[in-house]
């Protein structure tokens, strides 16, 4: 069938997305009575199911990933046997999301990535590389991982060496017999880090120093964190990363790397030379490769053309989650601040599409 660009398919409610928080929105609108097709679909960038779970590290498995959260309706448990601690994430996880697309016969059309989203006489125009849509409502759940955040230090162009981010990190083994600074200091950074320093020399560099923190990370301080996250977005301001609110909690995998020094952290380096980096200081280290892990910025650029952003840089969120955009409430926005994590996206879900619901009044 051949696609014709100029013809737009009308739906009340486009979610853009379908990882964690995209496939939460449609259970959730399945169960509260929008229909497939008419009432709603799922556009998605990926050829298959897992979202950014898929382009995941081979040695993140289930014993060492950072938290997995079951979807509603349906237990990670029911599609994979979670007490083989040694699948790989980036298996377990897309296994995990296409049974649950399947179970629930959700929409989900892929792939189309989606390239931008006007505003046309009180409907949003869809603009993708394949269907074109039209819609009433808008659940934006792109995420973060198709957008890494890469700071340019002076000096960036000139390095001789390799220059990745966690995105595009494979294994250590890549890295045996060459230097590598480690530049970051969130979890990842420091549980690759810790792969690394493994099998060959490292040098571990941040912007601040890290917080590492002994005591339990309780629900209250969950909660805690959270809160301060969405108090920057209902202000306005673009949200924080987790790790500045909550610091690093010492699992025993960090407690030795700390025993074995392999946590000695040096301060953000000031300009990239041909062959490693500079300090303010005039102290200086070759290295073969710098491995950028300073995290993502959220997937919106498809959505520049509604100018949501504020002067502040941030864009100022409403409704009992702060999901909603206070500028359009037709737009909803989830795995955005507060709702940025795999549990949060869930609770996000259920609670944008009910909100989105009583305004469209469907």
């Amino acid at each position: 069938m051949q696609i014709r660009p100029d013809l737009f398919y009308k739906v009340d409610i486009a979610v853009i997305g379908a990882g964690q928080a995209g496939l939460s929105a449609a259970y959730h609108l399945r169960k509260s009575g929008i229909e497939p097709g008419k009432g709603f679909v799922v556009l998605d960038d990926e050829f298959g199911s897992g979202g950014a779970w898929q382009h995941r590290w081979d040695s993140l498995t289930l014993s060492n990933v950072n938290g997995i959260n079951d979807l509603p309706g349906m237990a990670f448990a029911d599609a994979v046997d979670t007490m083989d601690t040694s699948l790989q994430a980036n298996l377990a996880l897309p296994k995990y999301y296409e049974q649950y697309e399947k179970q629930f016969d959700l929409p989900v059309i892929r792939p189309v990535r989606v390239s931008e989203v006007t505003d046309r006489n009180g409907r949003f125009m869809i603009h993708t590389n394949g269907v074109q849509f039209t819609a009433r409502g808008l659940i934006n759940a792109t995420g973060t991982w198709k957008t890494p955040n890469c700071p340019k230090y002076p000096g960036w162009d000139k390095f001789l060496g390799r220059q990745l981010h966690t995105g595009e990190y494979k294994g250590a083994q890549e890295f045996i017999g060459k230097h590598v600074i480690i530049v970051g200091g969130g979890i990842s950074a420091i549980q690759l880090l810790g792969e690394i320093s493994k099998v060959t020399t490292t040098t571990w560099v941040t912007r601040r120093p890290v917080d590492f923190k002994k005591e339990e990370f309780s629900i209250e301080l969950r909660r805690e964190a959270v809160a301060s996250v969405e108090k920057r977005v209902r202000e306005g301001l673009p949200p924080s990363s987790v790790v500045s609110v909550t610091g690093i909690h010492v699992t025993p995998a960090i407690e030795e790397m700390l025993l074995n020094g392999v946590l000695d952290r040096k301060p953000m380096f000031e300009e990239i030379t041909e062959n490693g980096v500079r300090w303010e200081d005039g102290t200086t280290i070759d290295a073969d490769v710098i491995f950028w892990n300073t995290g993502f910025r959220h997937s919106l650029d498809h959505l520049a053309a509604l100018h949501l952003l504020n002067d502040k840089g941030g864009i100022e969120m409403s409704g009992r989650l702060a999901t909603q955009v206070s500028k359009d409430p037709r737009i909803h926005l989830i795995g955005y601040g507060p709702s940025a994590s795999t549990i949060g996206a869930n609770r996000a879900g259920g609670a944008a599409v009910k909100e989105l619901i009583e305004f469209l009044k469907l």
